[in-house]
C-alpha cells in the first residue's frame, strides 16, 4: 500500500496538500449551503461578500481586491450571472468599464447564507483550529486529522443538532425581545430608562437606524435568546441587549447566538464592535472573551457612562 507522498514531503509540496486540504473544506461547505437550499459554490462567496460589503465593482477591482488572475474572476462573474445573483452595467461615465453588482436574488441569498451557513462554518473552524500548536505543517496534519474524524459539515450541525436556529427581527418579535432583555436585567440589576427605551421600541431605536437583531430558537422551547447591534456611528456598532432565558441554559444558546451576530457585524462593515457590561455579569463576560471580545479603556471612556451599571468595556478584537 502506498503513502501519502503530500505528508511525506511536507515542505516541497506544501502548495498541493494546501490545496487538497481547501478542496476537502470547501466540499464540506458544499453540504452546508446545500442543506440551507443554497446552489453557491464556497469559491464565489468571497466575490459575493465583497460585492456586498464594498458594493459595485469592475472586473479590474474584483481583481484587485480579491488578488486573484482576471480570467478567474471573469469566468466566477460570468457563472454568476447566469445564475441571476450579479449583474453587470455601464453606469459610470467611462463606457468602457462594465460594473458587477448584486441582484435582488443575489442580496436575498447571501442574507440566507449569513444566517445558515456563515456562522456555522465560522464556529466549526474556529473550535477546530482553537489550542493548534507547532510548526506550521504539524498545524495543518492536525487540522486534516480533525477533519478525517469529524468532517467541517458535521461540525457544523452541532449547533443544528441542538435545535438551534437563528431567527431575524419581525415586529412580532418584540413582546419576546423585551421579555428575554428584562428577565436577566430585573434578576441582576434594575431597568433604567434608557434600557426601557430601547426595549419598548426596538424597531424605532435599533432597526430604523441601521442596526439588526437577532434571535436564537431552541426546538421545543421557541425563541429563548435575542441580541441587537446599535449604530452608534459610522462603521461603529454596540452589541447590546443580548439575553438568553434561564430554561435555555446548558444549550450553549447564547455562544451560537453570539457568534451569528459577530458574523452579521462583519457583514454589515463594523470597523468597530463593543459592548458594555458590568462585573457581575461574569459568565457573560467570559463568553465575550472567549469569542474575541477584550478589555478596553477608550471604549469605557466614551461610552461607559451610558449606563449607571457599566463596569466592563470591550472592544471585539477577533
Amino acid at each position: 500500500m502506498s503513502g501519502d507522498v503530500l505528508t511525506e514531503r511536507g515542505h516541497l509540496f506544501l502548495g498541493s496538500r494546501l490545496k487538497r486540504l481547501a478542496e476537502r473544506m470547501q466540499g464540506d461547505v458544499v453540504r452546508v449551503a446545500e442543506g440551507a437550499g443554497l446552489e453557491i459554490q464556497p469559491s464565489q462567496y468571497p466575490l459575493l461578500a465583497t460585492l456586498d460589503r464594498y458594493g459595485p465593482h469592475t472586473i479590474g477591482e474584483l481583481t484587485q481586491a480579491m488578488q486573484l488572475s482576471q480570467p478567474a474572476v471573469t469566468r466566477a462573474v460570468s457563472r454568476l450571472i447566469e445564475m441571476g445573483l450579479v449583474e453587470m452595467s455601464r453606469r459610470r461615465r467611462d463606457q468602457r468599464h462594465k460594473t458587477i453588482s448584486l441582484t435582488a436574488a443575489g442580496e436575498a441569498a447571501l442574507a440566507r447564507s449569513k444566517l445558515m451557513v456563515w456562522p456555522q462554518i465560522e464556529a466549526a473552524v474556529e473550535e477546530m483550529i482553537q489550542g493548534l500548536s507547532g510548526s506550521f505543517l504539524d498545524q495543518i496534519a492536525a487540522i486534516e486529522a480533525m477533519l478525517a474524524e469529524q468532517p467541517l459539515h458535521i461540525r457544523a450541525q452541532a449547533a443544528a443538532a441542538a435545535g438551534l436556529t437563528i431567527r431575524e427581527f419581525s415586529d412580532d418579535l418584540v413582546p419576546a425581545f423585551s421579555a428575554i432583555n428584562a428577565q436577566w436585567i430585573s434578576a441582576m440589576y434594575r431597568l433604567e430608562a434608557t434600557d426601557r427605551d430601547v426595549l419598548d421600541n426596538p424597531r424605532a431605536r435599533i432597526i430604523d437606524p441601521g442596526g439588526a437583531i437577532l434571535f436564537v430558537e431552541a426546538e421545543g422551547l421557541g425563541v429563548v435568546g435575542a441580541c441587537a447591534l446599535q449604530k452608534t456611528g459610522e462603521s461603529r456598532f454596540e452589541l447590546t441587549k443580548m439575553g438568553v432565558l434561564e430554561s435555555a441554559r446548558g444549550r450553549k444558546a447564547g455562544e451560537f447566538l453570539l457568534k451569528a451576530v459577530i458574523a452579521r457585524a462583519r457583514a454589515m462593515g463594523a470597523e468597530t464592535l463593543y459592548l458594555l457590561s458590568n462585573k457581575k455579569s461574569a459568565a457573560a463576560i467570559h463568553l465575550y472573551e472567549k469569542l474575541g471580545f477584550a478589555h478596553d479603556a477608550q471604549i469605557m471612556d466614551e461610552f461607559g457612562t451610558r449606563y449607571e451599571r457599566c463596569d466592563v468595556a470591550m472592544r471585539y478584537v477577533g
